[in-house]
Order: structure tokens, then C-alpha cells, then sequence
């Protein structure tokens, strides 16, 4: 889309989604140096190069030097990280000439506060400002859903009398908050029905989410039991949409997958429903708790835009947002020492540390490539085309699926795993771990 607008000479893509087959010397070049007007990238790539302390990753960083940074779906800033992500973006509006745009449908709250002895718990942002001209009328003018919350947070549904209900709609999309749960609400749907979920790698997802979305625009019924990753960058549109409790911006950004394009005759219909057992502890958790607390009074409006306001205030207020003590390791302490090297290891925003990535053999693709790897060894390309099929899992999970043999390290590259036999992943729920029970031997994939 950006090349068709701005020239594709004028736009560089560095992020693993990148096709490596467009790929050109010219084009890797312009990537690792961002030289270019337009630069599609990740939070990932811009935040961990700000942070780093090698040569490779700063060198593209001085063309940052007035330009414009627009953060899509800015309620995802990794909150145990939030501070001195605040404090750097602040330092490039300030001193850079750098502008940056806050884009989301959600917007968190990320000004300054303090508490009741006028000490600042958090050092928002400087100077910010809304660029729409009247930002209530366009939230109404886009209500296109009723949302329904539970009467009784206490009252769990079972995963059995959710199905039951599920199937009373012919197309419905039902979001929950773990794999775990979305396999076990899977396991009870009727035969058709969708799974998406990390267990499935990258290839596999896109090939889910475009055949929906073909189902979609011819009106065909589907039903789709999926993770949060469809909250985001997924344009699916369900006339009907359940989700599990969960933090305020999810369950928004789950309505925004429900009439998103204002095609029904009336509004969409968006369930809330508390789920059998409560999230997991820490940031899911805090955001289930932040929601009840913002609904304990049963608005009339569930996503009504004030509430974001109070919900980020709460929800901000319960993680440490520098968990890792980065802006303190690069404060000047009495000899005048800044430690960069140790703020470019804590600021990891995807800790591989307890998570490992393992090549699956999801369709005769990623089987070849699998070959290619143990040939060749993960050459530049090679490990560019496997990305897309990868899985990422605990390490629990790795040292029993090394001991099972249902994986293995490629021949000199301990780091690097593959899938080894056809029995481990499965052409609807993906790699299967312990608790995963091989549903049926013929729908294993190839």
C-alpha cells in the first residue's frame, strides 16, 4: 500500500513479515542504515536500536533527526518497559526535532502523575496534544457495536455453556485469553469451526486469517475460536463477537473486529463473559482487575471514551514501569559513569531468555526448509523464509519435547530446533505440547 502511494524506491520495510524474495542488496542496505523518506518497522527494531550499544544497531539512528514517528496501536507499549520508552520519546521531541504520533483507537494515558505527597510516579509525555478536530463526535459517529457485560464478575461460564451458545450464531468470533483456554473452548465446537492461536506458526495464521476473510466477503458462516492476536492488525468483521473478560483496550480492540465496516442493518453485538478460570498473573491480570474496577458501576456505555482514561490511570498504576532499573543504569552516578552496555541488555522487549523458537513442519515449505537447514546451515535468507514458520514455546516445553525426540538441534547450531517426525503439529491447533492431545492422527500436517 505505502509503495503505491509514495514510490517503492521511497519505502523501506525492516521487519520479519518482509518478503526476503523482494529483497535486494540495495533495499538490505537501506534497511540497516533506515535510509529512506518512509521507514515501515517494529516497536521492537525502533525502541531496542535506541537503546543499543553496538555500532550495527545505532549507525541508522541520526536519521531519526526530524521526523515523524507514528506509533500504531500505542496501548501495546510494554508497560514494564513504559518509563524510559516516556523518557526517550520525550528526549527526541525535545532535543531531535523528532514529532510523534500516538495512533490507536484506544489511547492510553501517558501524561505525567503524582502521587498524594507530590512525588512523580510517572514522567509522561511533554506537550502533547490531540490532531483530531472534535474527537467525541467521531467516537460516536463510529459506534457500531452494543456490548453486554457480565451481570456477576464472580459468575465464571463454563467453556461448555459458552459452545452452546456459540452455536446459536451462524458467523461469531470468540476471543480468550491463553492458548490453553482457546484449544479447550476449540475441542467443544463443532466440527468447522476455526483455532488461532501462537501455536500455530506465522504461514500457517496469515493462511487462516486470509481464507476468513474470503469466507467473509462471499457471507459464508464461520465460527473462529482464536487468542488476542487478532486484536490487532487483523481486519476480520463478525457480526457477532464474545470475549473474555480481560483489560478495557482488549475488549475494545475485540469490538473493533465486530460490524467494523458498519455493513449490518443495526449494531454488531459484543459479549463480555467471565471465563472459567481468571487470567494469568501479571499484566492480564492487572488489566481484568482495572476493568472491573472501571465497571463496577455498570455504565451505560461499556466503552464509553472517558472510561480509558480512568482505566490506564489504574491499570498503570499497578505494574513497576521500569522493572528493569534501564533509566537508572543510564543516570549519571557520582563518577559521571552512564552504563549503556547494561541498559542495551535489560531493554530486551521480547525476553528469549525463558522462550525458544522452533522450526515446525507445517506444509511441504516449511519441510524443505527444514532440509535446506540442516544442509546448509541458517544462512541470511534461509532464516529470513523460516521465520513464517516457526512456533515459540517455554523452555519446559523444549527440554520435553528434546527428550520425547519430537525435536532436535540442527547439527552444529545448538541453538537452532526443528520439528523431526509429521506427528507433532496439527493442521488446525498447531504444535501440539503436553497438554495438547493429538485430536485426529489424520489431521496431521504434513
Amino acid at each position: 500500500m505505502f509503495r503505491g502511494i509514495f514510490g517503492k524506491d521511497d519505502v523501506v520495510e525492516h521487519h520479519s513479515n518482509f518478503d526476503v524474495d523482494r529483497e535486494t542488496t540495495r533495499s538490505r542496505l537501506a534497511a540497516e542504515n533506515w535510509d529512506a523518506p518512509l521507514i515501515v518497522t517494529t516497536n521492537v527494531q525502533l525502541f531496542e536500536s535506541l537503546f543499543a550499544a553496538r555500532t550495527s544497531r545505532c549507525r541508522k539512528l541520526h536519521n531519526l533527526v526530524n521526523s515523524v514517528i507514528v506509533l500504531d496501536e500505542a496501548q501495546l507499549l510494554p508497560p514494564e518497559f513504559l518509563q524510559p520508552i516516556l523518557d526517550t520519546l520525550n528526549l527526541l521531541t525535545t532535543h531531535y526535532g523528532v514529532t510523534v504520533v500516538l495512533s490507536t483507537a484506544t489511547q492510553p494515558a501517558l501524561n505525567t502523575v503524582k502521587d498524594n505527597f507530590g512525588r512523580t510516579t510517572r514522567k509522561g509525555l511533554n506537550n502533547v496534544r490531540e490532531i483530531i478536530a472534535d474527537v467525541d463526535r467521531l467516537y460516536a459517529d463510529l459506534e457500531r457495536v452494543d456490548v453486554k457485560i457480565p451481570d456477576d464478575f464472580n459468575q465464571p461460564t463454563d467453556w461448555q455453556s459458552l459452545a452452546t451458545e456459540l452455536c446459536q450464531h451462524d458467523s461469531v468470533l470468540a476471543i480468550v485469553n491463553t492458548r490453553k483456554d482457546c484449544r479447550e473452548l476449540w475441542e467443544l465446537m463443532p466440527k468447522g469451526t476455526l483455532h488461532l492461536s501462537a501455536l500455530l506458526c506465522g504461514a500457517h495464521r496469515s493462511a487462516i486469517i486470509a481464507d476468513i476473510k474470503e469466507w467473509i466477503k462471499r457471507g459464508e458462516a464461520v465460527r473462529v475460536i482464536s487468542t488476542q492476536l487478532v486484536e490487532a492488525g487483523v481486519d476480520l468483521d463478525f457480526p457477532v463477537v464474545y470475549r473474555a473478560l480481560a483489560g478495557l483496550d482488549s475488549i475494545a480492540q475485540a469490538a473493533g473486529r465486530c460490524n467494523r465496516e458498519g455493513s449490518l442493518t443495526g449494531k454488531g453485538k459484543v459479549v463480555v463473559f467471565v471465563p472459567p478460570k481468571p487470567a494469568p498473573k501479571g499484566l492480564l491480570r492487572f488489566g481484568e482487575d482495572a476493568t472491573k474496577d472501571v465497571w463496577h458501576k455498570r455504565p451505560e456505555k461499556p466503552l464509553a471514551r472517558e472510561l480509558f482514561t480512568r482505566y490506564f490511570n489504574r491499570f498503570l498504576s499497578m505494574p513497576n514501569l521500569d522493572e528493569h532499573d534501564i533509566a537508572g543504569s543510564l543516570k549519571c552516578g557520582s563518577g559521571l559513569e552512564v552504563q549503556f552496555r547494561t541498559a542495551a541488555e535489560k531493554f530486551r522487549l521480547i525476553d528469549d531468555r525463558e522462550t525458544q523458537a522452533v522450526f515446525v513442519r507445517y506444509n511441504a515449505e516449511s519441510t524443505y526448509l527444514i532440509q535446506q537447514l540442516n544442509q546448509i546451515g541458517p544462512k541470511r535468507d534461509l532464516m529470513r523464509k523460516l521465520q513464517r514458520h516457526a512456533v515459540t514455546i517455554y523452555r519446559y516445553d523444549l527440554n520435553r519435547l528434546l527428550q520425547n525426540g519430537d525435536i532436535k538441534a540442527i547439527e552444529n547450531y545448538p541453538d537452532l530446533y526443528a520439528q523431526v517426525g509429521d506427528t507433532l503439529y496439527h493442521k488446525e491447533t498447531g504444535l501440539l505440547l503436553a497438554e495438547s492431545p493429538i485430536l485426529n492422527p489424520s489431521a496431521l500436517a504434513f
